[in-house]
């Protein structure tokens, strides 16, 4: 009985080698997010790249050049989610960069049941439980009985964490108080050798400079995936691995500088000589023709205000805390009902609930009241009641994007749309920023390149939620569990 029991594992596992190897995949998978990357920087930057970078990808790759995120907020935690999940934060519960979570304002994959790994600091505190559905990586580590490698790598924690999904193999971000890249003990209790190589190699590099506002973040970011590649030996045998990078200072610079800034094109002119030698690294380590990589965004931007005027082109700012100065005054006198807002994220505004039941008032009317207060002023067109959202008129292509980004057990009652090219901001800022529905903010670039990908353009609209299952199809594996997108066909 027990010589039979090994004959039948050793068949088992003869037939399951013989399965990985007679499906047709590539070695390796890489995705690359470049945060707040609007789809237009592919032709702004275009005479300013060199040709075996950014110009290779659109040269030899397969460009979606009407790729739209159709859910709001358009922010970095969501965006990244929707990319490896193939589905919206109604269903995957990443709402926010910050979000309520059991009552508590949590960062998205803020975790305190785990411990920081590579640092004494809390910036390890993270891990993907907040993330409720299952991610490419994790549908490519079940096809694969967990013999596929998968791991993300990025500046932000948000960006390694969430693209890597629930079941990887790790995922690394950056803490500048080491400085050095870290993990958590959702992963491993100590860091691989090779990540600790990594850092005690670029010490000098990650000391004298500031990675989030700098060049040399991105080549830092690249470099770390690079290691990766080799310390976790990705793409080197049949099955295949998973590799999520992340470039994060695109969108610190963004933020800081605007979309027409000298400090922004320097950071894209950057992109694209580590771009370059992230392919040719690819073509060496894995072999050109096994790999397939794809580009994308997790958001645009919208320009800066200053800029914007001095065009004399529509925008304008809208500040929240002046907003909710003026209705919890005009509240408390209607309905005595000392701060009925208790928070905002982003455009997205809470309601002080047992404020309102503890002065009895009537909830809707509350509502109501809020909602033609907001709605009153010029920069903004409407406020969207999240319970009752297509109770009003409101154009249903914004309602939908409210709806795609409503889970209600995180998210708030109220939902702002500014007028087209207003965001929320001051005048005197001199960055960019993204939230809205706007195309500015949700219209992303979206490259295939690769493993058999051909060369040609699309221009039929297709969203957000649509990469994952594409990737899924190629790989002839399950998309994600809560996915909503559909392949995209190449032609």
């Amino acid at each position: 009985m027990k010589k039979f029991a090994l004959l039948l594992l050793a068949l088992l596992g003869m037939a399951s080698s013989h399965a990985q190897s007679a499906i047709d995949r590539p070695r390796l998978v890489v995705g690359i997010v470049v945060d707040q990357m609007r789809w237009d920087y592919l032709y702004t930057y275009n005479q300013m790249w060199r040709s075996d970078g950014m110009r290779r990808l659109l040269r030899e790759g397969y460009s979606c050049a009407n790729t739209i995120i159709d859910y709001v907020p358009t922010f970095t935690a969501c965006g990244h989610s929707c990319v490896y999940t193939g589905t919206t934060p109604a269903f995957n519960g990443i709402v926010g960069n910050t979000m309520m979570v059991h009552g508590k304002a949590v960062a998205s994959v803020q975790d305190s049941k785990v411990k920081s790994v590579g640092t004494t600091t809390k910036v390890g505190q993270a891990s993907p439980r907040n993330l409720l559905v299952t991610t490419l990586g994790d549908e490519l580590r079940l096809a694969t009985n967990m013999k596929a490698r998968v791991v993300g790598v990025s500046l932000k924690d948000r960006a390694a964490i969430l693209p890597a999904g629930h079941a990887a193999n790790g995922a690394y971000w950056y803490d500048s108080k080491v400085p050095g890249f870290v993990t958590s003990t959702y992963y491993c209790d100590r860091l691989p050798q090779w990540v600790e190589q990594f850092n005690k190699r670029n010490k000098r590099t990650m000391t004298d400079y500031d990675l989030w506002n700098n060049r040399n973040g991105v080549t830092m970011t690249i470099d770390m995936a690079l290691a990766a590649i080799d310390g976790e030996r990705l793409g080197q045998d049949e099955v295949p691995d998973l590799l999520a990078i992340s470039i994060s200072t695109t969108d610190y610079v963004g933020h800081t500088w605007s979309t027409r800034s000298l400090q922004l094109d320097s950071i894209y002119d950057q992109l694209d000589i580590d771009m370059a030698r992230l392919l040719n690294s690819l073509d060496q380590k894995v072999g050109k023709g096994n790999y397939l990589l794809f580009l994308t965004a997790d958001h645009g931007a919208t320009h800066n205000y200053k800029y914007m005027s001095e065009h004399h082109l529509p925008t304008g700012t809208m500040g929240n805390t002046s907003f909710e100065k003026k209705v919890n005054e005009e509240v408390k006198r209607r309905f005595g009902i000392d701060k009925v807002i208790k928070a905002h994220m982003g455009y997205n505004w809470f309601l002080d609930n047992e404020a309102i039941a503890a002065a009895r008032a009537d909830r809707e009317a509350v509502k109501r009241t809020i909602i033609e207060l907001v709605e009153s002023d010029d920069c903004i067109s409407w406020v969207i009641d999240c319970e009752h959202p297509y109770d009003r008129g409101i154009p249903r292509e914004v309602v939908d994007r409210v709806v795609k980004g409503y889970y209600p057990k995180r998210c708030g009652e109220l939902y702002v749309i500014p007028v087209t090219g207003v965001y929320s901001g001051s005048h005197s800022g001199k960055g960019s920023t993204h939230g809205t529905w706007n195309q500015s903010d949700s219209h992303i670039p979206l490259l295939f390149y690769g493993w058999h990908v051909p060369h040609g353009e699309r221009i039929e609209r297709n969203g957000m939620v649509d990469i994952a299952p594409t990737i899924a199809a190629m790989l002839h594996i399950q998309a994600p569990d809560a996915c909503i997108g559909q392949p995209i066909p190449f032609k």
